[in-house]
């Protein structure tokens, strides 16, 4: 489905699975195993979040928006993870996932030359962590060991996914943040994301869509594609995941799922533009997203794209 063009020749391609459906359901577009099980990774945030605000985590506005992120690593992103532990008397010691640097650039510079180094609150998922301990905290869980699947969190977290999705988690799996991965198919990844957007106003499905769509770049990043979308697109709720998938609802209940087979980043925005359009999104910004840029010797030289046909 998608073609990366260098200097006017098909250099390489990637094939993607995707799922579109209309405000009520119906599917419009269909390629691949929409059916198989898949690893969302990171799109299941938003679920994750939802199973702990269900377990009596109270975080509104920008802090449950990074809950649910996979974060640049940006300082107001590293301010935020600070916050929710202090909030339970905790500080950034008690973080079990891995140290990393910040993933945008000129921010991992900055830590760099002020003599700092990889560190769990820098690592994209620190937002869900810091979650995870505060609702850990709220009641009266074991901190310790919260990612361990058999935790009651993560007990929670599982039955609320399973609710969501409407499927059995097929199988559990450990996430690049160490917390535990849900295996699920994109059917029922995209039956949750409209449960989120359709949701009555202040319920905790729809306290996540909101905060997510109203604070995009606490979601991801100032610079990232998720943002832009988010940006362009009124009433869009899209949350990106690791090996290149991606999962999205408008406000009316029209959504989408898009899975690159060859964990391909490149290749997933142009792909979820591609699914959007086909809903009949069409926000004039999404031309800036429909193809990514290829470089050679610094200037533009070609673009990834959906094959033509």
């Amino acid at each position: 489905m998608v073609e990366v063009v260098r200097s006017g020749f098909v250099e390489s391609r990637h094939r993607a699975r995707l799922l579109a459906v209309a405000a009520d359901g119906s599917v419009v577009r269909a390629h691949g195993a929409v059916d198989a099980l898949v690893s969302p990774r990171s799109s299941l945030k938003p679920l994750q979040a939802l199973g702990m605000l269900r377990s009596g985590l109270d975080l509104e506005g920008e802090a449950l928006a990074l809950a649910c992120a996979s974060h640049a690593g940006e300082p107001f992103h590293t301010d935020g993870v600070r916050k929710i532990l202090a909030g339970v008397g905790l500080d950034e010691t008690a973080l079990r996932c891995p140290a990393a640097l910040p993933e945008d650039a000129e921010t991992a510079r900055a830590v760099l030359r002020s003599g700092g180094d990889a560190a769990p609150i820098h690592m994209n998922c620190s937002g869900k962590h810091a979650a995870m301990l505060a609702t850990c905290v709220v009641n009266g869980w074991p901190t310790a060991t919260y990612r361990d699947p058999a935790h009651p969190l993560q007990r929670a977290i599982r039955a609320t996914v399973e609710e969501l999705t409407g499927e059995r988690v097929a199988a559990t799996g450990v996430d690049g943040c160490g917390a535990p991965l849900f295996f699920v198919s994109m059917v029922g990844v995209v039956r949750a994301f409209r449960a989120l957007v359709l949701a009555a106003p202040g319920t905790p499905e729809r306290r996540i869509a909101d905060a997510m769509r109203a604070h995009p770049e606490w979601t991801s990043g100032t610079l990232r594609p998720e943002a832009a979308l988010m940006r362009a697109v009124p009433g869009l709720l899209v949350k990106a995941g690791a090996e290149a998938f991606d999962a999205f609802a408008l406000d009316d209940g029209r959504a989408g799922a898009v899975k690159i087979e060859d964990g391909g980043q490149r290749a997933r925005v142009p792909v979820t533009v591609a699914a959007l359009r086909a809903l009949g999104v069409t926000a004039a910004e999404l031309d800036g997203l429909a193809a990514a840029p290829v470089f050679g010797g610094g200037e533009p030289v070609g673009e990834v794209r959906i094959a033509e046909g």
